[in-house]
C-alpha cells in the first residue's frame, strides 16, 4: 500500500512516514474496498453472480484502481454473456496497470479471435432487436430470434430471462420455468430470476400453504398424517361455559331421538308411500323426456352430418386456394422487403415459414412472386445463413449449424464451403448417409478444388470404416 499523496510506501502507522500525511482514513478505504472484493469471491464460488457483482461494484466505487476487482467483475460479466460490460472493465484494468496484468490476456484472446467476437456483437444486435419485437407484440418471431442466440450463446443470462418472460405472457409455465432454472444453474440468485419464479408459483399453485385462514372462519393448520389430511385449529381456546351448553344440547337432542323412535316406524310407512306416488310422477315424467331425448339424439345426427360436409367443403377450400398461412408469411417478406431491404434477419425468419409448404397448394401467382422475391435477396440470404451456420458450427453445435447451412446453399448452389461444412456436420452427429452424399456433391460439383480434395479423403475413411 502506497501513499496517496507521494506514493511512498506506507508502514503501520495513520500517518505517511515520507510526506507525514494522515492516512488512517484512506487505509480503512482500501480495507473496505478489499473486504468488498473477498465477499464477491465467496459469493462468485457457490454462483451467486449478481451479489458478487454487487460487492464489486462497491469495491471498485471506493477504489477506482483496485485491478483484482476489476478483473474479476468483467470475468462475471462474462460468464452472464455481458461481453461489452467484461471488455469495458479490462481495458480500464489494463489502461490502469499495463504490466504484469491478467485483463491484457482477456483482451488479447478476445481481439485474437475476431469472428467470435464478431458472433457475440451479433448477438448483441439480435437480442435488442427481440426487446423490439417484443415492444411490436411480435412474441413468436422474438422467441426464434432468442433461441438462436442461446443456441450459440447458451450462457447469456438476459437472453434466458426474456425467452422466459415470453413464456409467461403465454402462459406457458412449464417451459419458462426450465428457462428459469437455467437461468439459476448461471446465476444462483439474481433478483429478476427469482421474481420470475415466484410468479410462476404463484400462478401454477396459489392455494398451496401449510396453513389457510379465511376472514369468517377459524385459522386451522393443515398437513398430511400417512393417508389423511388432518386439519387442525391453531390457538384455538374453547371456554367452559360453552362445553357445558353444548353438553346441554347434546343432551336434549338424545331425548327427542328417542321419542322419535317410539313413532318412527308409522312415518317410515307414511314415506314409503309418499315415495311411491313421487316415484310414479317420475316415471310418467321420465318416459316424457324419454321422447324429447329421442328427438333430440336425430337432431344431433344431422348437424354431424352438416358438420362433416362443412369440414370437407373446408378442407378443399384450403387445397384449392392454397395455405393461408404460408401466403401470409410469404406476403410478410415481401412487405419487409420493401420496407427495409437490410433487414435480413426478418426476411429470412418469414421465409422459414415457407419450408414445410405443400408443392400442392403453390399457385403460379405464389410461385411467381416467391421467385421474384428470392431473385432480389436470394445472395443477401446466402451470406446470411452461411454466416450463421458457420458460427454455429464454430461452436460445434452441429445438429443447428445443419439447417443454415442447407438454406446457404440453397439460396447460392456456388457455395461450396456451405455443402462442404454440412458434410462435415452430419459425419460429427453420425448421420453417415446424408454425409456421403453431401461429400459426394463437392467432389462432383467442384472438382479440382481443396474442398474436393478432402472430401475424397473424408468419403474414403468412411468407406474404410464400414
Amino acid at each position: 500500500m502506497i501513499c496517496y499523496r507521494c506514493g511512498c510506501t506506507l508502514s503501520e502507522k495513520d500517518f505517511c512516514t515520507g510526506c507525514g500525511a494522515d492516512v488512517g482514513l484512506y487505509k480503512r478505504i482500501l480495507a473496505t474496498s478489499n473486504r468488498y472484493y473477498n465477499d464477491a469471491l465467496e459469493k462468485a464460488a457457490v454462483r451467486d453472480l449478481s451479489g458478487a457483482i454487487s460487492s464489486l461494484k462497491q469495491s471498485v466505487k471506493l477504489n477506482k484502481n483496485n485491478v483484482d476487482a476489476r478483473n474479476l467483475l468483467g470475468l462475471i460479466y462474462y460468464e452472464t454473456g455481458e461481453v461489452v460490460e467484461a471488455l469495458g472493465q479490462w481495458v480500464i484494468s489494463n489502461n490502469i496497470r499495463d504490466t504484469k496484468n491478467i485483463a491484457a490476456d482477456y483482451i488479447a484472446m478476445m481481439q485474437e479471435n475476431p469472428a467470435r467476437l464478431d458472433g457475440m456483437n451479433q448477438n448483441l444486435r439480435k437480442f435488442n432487436h427481440s426487446l423490439e419485437l417484443c415492444y411490436n407484440d411480435s412474441l413468436d418471431l422474438a422467441k426464434i430470434q432468442l433461441k438462436k442466440i442461446l443456441s450459440v450463446a447458451p450462457k447469456y443470462l438476459r437472453a434466458h430471462q426474456l425467452l422466459a418472460l415470453i413464456y409467461i405472457k403465454d402462459e406457458e409455465w412449464d417451459k419458462a420455468e426450465r428457462e428459469l432454472e437455467k437461468c439459476s444453474a448461471i446465476d444462483a440468485k439474481n433478483i429478476t430470476t427469482m421474481r420470475y419464479m415466484q410468479e410462476i408459483q404463484a400462478m401454477v399453485a396459489p392455494e398451496e400453504n401449510g396453513r389457510s385462514k379465511d376472514k369468517n372462519k377459524t385459522e386451522v393448520r393443515v398437513y398430511q398424517s400417512g393417508n389423511e389430511t388432518i386439519i387442525q385449529p391453531v390457538n384455538k381456546t374453547e371456554s367452559r361455559a360453552l362445553s357445558v351448553f353444548f353438553n346441554i344440547i347434546i343432551g336434549i337432542a338424545v331425548g327427542l331421538a328417542i321419542a322419535l323412535f317410539l313413532i318412527l316406524p308409522g312415518r317410515i310407512q307414511a314415506a314409503k308411500a309418499d315415495v311411491n306416488d313421487e316415484l310414479r310422477v317420475v316415471s310418467e315424467a321420465s318416459d316424457s323426456k324419454t321422447a324429447t331425448i329421442d328427438e333430440l339424439e336425430l337432431q344431433i345426427s344431422k348437424l354431424r352430418t352438416e358438420n362433416e360436409t362443412l369440414k370437407e367443403d373446408l378442407g378443399s377450400f384450403v387445397s384449392g386456394e392454397g395455405n393461408l398461412a404460408s401466403a401470409d408469411a410469404l406476403m410478410n417478406a415481401t412487405v419487409s422487403y420493401y420496407s427495409n431491404s437490410e433487414d435480413i434477419e426478418t426476411i429470412a425468419t418469414y421465409l422459414e415459414m415457407l419450408e414445410n409448404t405443400d408443392d400442392e397448394v403453390k399457385s403460379d401467382s405464389f410461385m411467381s412472386l416467391y421467385n421474384h422475391l428470392i431473385a432480389k435477396v436470394g445472395p443477401s440470404l446466402a451470406s446470411y445463413y452461411y454466416e450463421q451456420g458457420f458460427n454455429t458450427y464454430k461452436a460445434e453445435n452441429f445438429e443447428d449449424a445443419i439447417p443454415d447451412l442447407a438454406r446457404a446453399y440453397k439460396y447460392d448452389k456456388e457455395n461450396g464451403d456451405a455443402l462442404f461444412y454440412m458434410a462435415n456436420a452430419c459425419r460429427r452427429i453420425g448421420d453417415d448417409t446424408k454425409a456421403k452424399e453431401y461429400y459426394a456433391e463437392v467432389i462432383d460439383n467442384f472438382p479440382d478444388t481443396e474442398r474436393a480434395q478432402k472430401a475424397e479423403t473424408y468419403l474414403a475413411e468412411m468407406n474404410n470404416q464400414e
